[in-house]
């Protein structure tokens, strides 16, 4: 007699895959359109999206992330080699970043055409490839964000910036000049400074040929087998000041760079990060002696630029599942999708997600315009915004998936883990939102700049005039009390990060399907103070709502 199943399986949705992340976007890809990228540089993106949204890049991924990397300080001999060995699934997901140039070709670009768009097109690459796994991506972002500041030391650029954008991914520790790719980190905490990395004590001296010796402990260095790191630490009696240090020394032997432990953290689990000890590690000077923030700053300031923009995927992945979920699932006699609440807290999330996406667009284009005044304003604020929203973003996506969203076989436990990770990293919030009324209050070209962006929507929206010219009042009302600036400057920074979205939405409400957005945008952001939840907010109405939603699924493409 045939056994019978106790139960069959039914009102789930099937199984998320096959979707292009790029083709299914709207919003990124009318963005992209408007902004002149070249038709091959979209049919590369379009490529990218279409492995990110299929079962083997979702695998690659979970493996990943549940099988981290394991640290090898000594060979079966005794003999330290300080080494991390990745799962296979790491290496595929470099090998694609590293392929498509998320890393550091858009650097070597030169010329007009889609030269010109180089910042913009691997911005929108590293937010599709972003969607499918965060870790492989701190070594990739850093390799990015090294070359500016290498550049201080142009010897040292000669030397290593062909193996930092060449497209090839070549891991191991070998000398540089003989490998087909390099990648680059950085060391700069210790335990007793974090971000007052002035509290620094690695110490470095000179020697007769030209190098330097460093001697320290680095309490957080991610990635470290990459190929390259700058390093902070104190020379002689002239401050702290940047150094390049690599694994491998050019005749081959190995630099001092004892891996004492791989981190335990809470998310961003692929991703090697380490406590170093340097021991008469050798080192050459970048930028000026005594000038090491100054000099490193200019690898922060793009750290800080995808730490936007991985935040924004994280809200956009979380997003695109918790869509799936609802339109497959039933509760209460209809689909989740119709329930008229459940409508209003995915539209609302979704005008969280579109806004973040449209101010990193506008922070790569200001990359590859070398617009350094708006730049070193608005990064900081947007950092401080669109990273501290990530988290409140995918706990409710996740909530939205119910118990399922909470069990392990979901990928939103990863993305909830990673959620706070931008936030926290190349400055908390705390250090941000200080960071940019210290602009604010210093270097006044940054308010120019500001000031001239917002002016391309004067007059488009009184909401948005209004939160202008409040936005104009703040900033020139510091000063007065040094403690009350201080005390106030997460509100302004978060006002700044949004008044910089309305008008950016506003501006491109006239592609199609946009002008729902930049109203919804307007609606519900610039009120203070800013509703707590989502869906906590004037109601949208049914038809914003499922024109907002149409727009914004990936899934319907």
């Amino acid at each position: 007699m045939a056994t019978r199943a106790t139960h069959e399986v039914f009102n789930v949705p099937e199984p998320w895959a096959g979707v292009n992340l790029f083709d299914g976007d709207q919003g990124l890809t009318g963005t992209l359109r408007a902004a002149g990228l070249s038709a091959d540089q979209q049919h590369a993106l379009s490529q990218l999206g279409a492995l990110a949204g299929t079962p083997l890049a979702q695998d690659w991924a979970r493996l990943a992330n549940s099988q981290p990397p394991v640290l090898r300080s000594h060979d079966r001999y005794g003999h330290r080699i300080d080494e991390v060995e990745f799962h296979p699934s790491w290496h595929e997901l470099m090998s694609v970043a590293v392929a498509n140039g998320l890393h550091a070709t858009p650097w070597s670009a030169a010329g007009d055409g889609a030269a010109a768009q180089a910042h913009l097109a691997r911005a929108a690459g590293f937010y599709l490839w972003s969607q499918v796994e965060q870790g492989h991506l701190c070594p990739i972002s850093m390799t990015y964000s090294v070359v500016p500041a290498l550049r201080h030391n142009p010897q040292l650029a000669e030397r290593y910036e062909p193996g930092l954008t060449s497209t090839s991914y070549d891991f191991g520790l070998r000398p540089p000049a003989s490998k087909a790719g390099l990648l680059a980190g950085m060391a700069m905490t210790e335990k007793q400074g974090g971000s007052d990395v002035r509290a620094n004590t690695t110490q470095a001296r000179s020697v007769a040929d030209g190098s330097y010796r460093l001697t320290g402990h680095k309490w957080f260095c991610s990635a470290p087998m990459c190929d390259l790191f700058l390093v902070l630490a104190h020379l002689d009696d002239v401050g702290l000041s940047c150094f390049a240090v690599p694994r491998v020394l050019p005749d081959g032997t190995r630099n001092p760079f004892a891996i004492q432990r791989l981190k335990d953290k809470l998310g961003n689990r692929s991703n090697a990060s380490s406590e170093v000890e340097f021991a008469e590690t050798t080192g050459w000077l970048v930028g000026e002696p005594g000038r090491g923030v100054r000099t490193i700053i200019d690898m922060v300031s793009m750290t800080r630029l995808d730490c936007v923009i991985g935040s924004a995927a994280v809200q956009r992945s979380a997003l695109t599942q918790a869509m799936h979920h609802i339109a497959g699932r039933s509760a209460f006699g209809s689909k989740l999708v119709d329930q008229p609440l459940m409508h209003e807290v995915v539209a609302d999330l979704a005008i969280e997600v579109e806004a973040a996406m449209a101010l990193f667009v506008r922070l790569a284009q200001a990359v590859d315009r070398d617009e350094a005044p708006l730049l070193r304003l608005a990064v900081a604020a947007a950092k401080f915004w669109v990273c501290k929203r990530t988290s409140a973003v995918v706990g409710e996506a996740l909530e939205c998936l119910g118990g399922a969203g909470y069990v392990e076989e979901s990928p939103l436990p990863r993305y909830f883990r990673e959620s706070p990770l931008n936030s926290i990293w190349e400055g908390s919030g705390n250090v941000i939102a200080l960071d940019v009324i210290r602009a604010i209050s210093r270097e006044p070209a940054t308010v120019q700049a500001l000031t001239t962006e917002l002016a391309g929507t004067a007059g488009a929206d009184p909401r948005l005039d209004q939160a202008v010219d409040e936005l104009a009042k703040r900033m020139a009302d510091l000063g007065a009390d040094p403690d009350a600036d201080a005390r106030s400057a997460r509100s302004l920074a978060g006002l700044l990060a949004r008044t910089l979205q309305a008008s950016l939405l506003v501006r491109a409400s006239d592609l199609p399907g946009r002008s729902v957005l930049a109203e919804s945008y307007l609606q519900t952001r610039l009120a203070e103070p800013t509703p707590a939840v989502f869906g906590d907010r004037p109601s949208l109405g049914v038809t914003a709502t499922s024109k907002l939603l149409e727009y914004c699924d990936p899934n319907r493409a």
